[in-house]
């Protein structure tokens, strides 16, 4: 039985899963979206949010902290200078897991994972305003307001030279 156990093993001993998600969050944090396994990417969403969440303070402490966990300097670097300015006023909930379809040789579910506020695609489709739409042809519609401008700029112009 499992109860109480929440981390997922992944099918590896401790050391091969920490150095894996490590490596995994290194990836993330440099390219902002990764391609991988359903399962990797949830065990690596509750790797990295506290990652994220403790880079929100930039102390040498908070960055010591995190880079015991990344081991790698340069990952340290972007999530400090580019990601916690971004994610500053989010609460949580840094990351997004899209599904992607199955992988072809072993059937394995698929997935992105990315960070929520780095997807501009995504998220300007979300804040466009939608516009409402009739069932009425535009084509009317322009048509009046060409006619109702169009005849006044002429007439104006063709009372001039009658006045002079």
């Amino acid at each position: 039985m499992r109860h109480a156990k929440k981390i997922n093993h992944l099918g590896r001993k401790d050391a091969h899963r920490k150095a894996m998600l490590s490596n995994m969050a290194t990836s993330l944090i440099m390219h902002k979206r990764i391609s991988t396994t359903l399962a990797k990417a949830k065990a690596l969403r509750i790797f990295v949010e506290p990652i994220v969440t403790r880079s929100k303070n930039d102390t040498t402490h908070s960055r010591r902290e995190v880079f015991s966990q990344l081991q790698n300097k340069f990952a340290v670097t972007e999530l400090f200078r580019e990601i916690s300015p971004k994610i500053a006023d989010r609460p949580g909930g840094y990351t997004r897991i899209l599904k992607t379809g199955f992988r072809k040789g072993d059937n394995a579910e698929m997935c992105i994972i990315e960070f929520v506020d780095f997807n501009e695609t995504y998220t300007a489709e979300k804040t466009k305003k939608k516009s409402t739409r009739t069932r009425r042809s535009s084509k009317k519609n322009t048509a009046a307001t060409a006619e109702n401008v169009a005849p006044e700029a002429p007439a104006a112009e063709v009372e001039t030279p009658a006045a002079e």
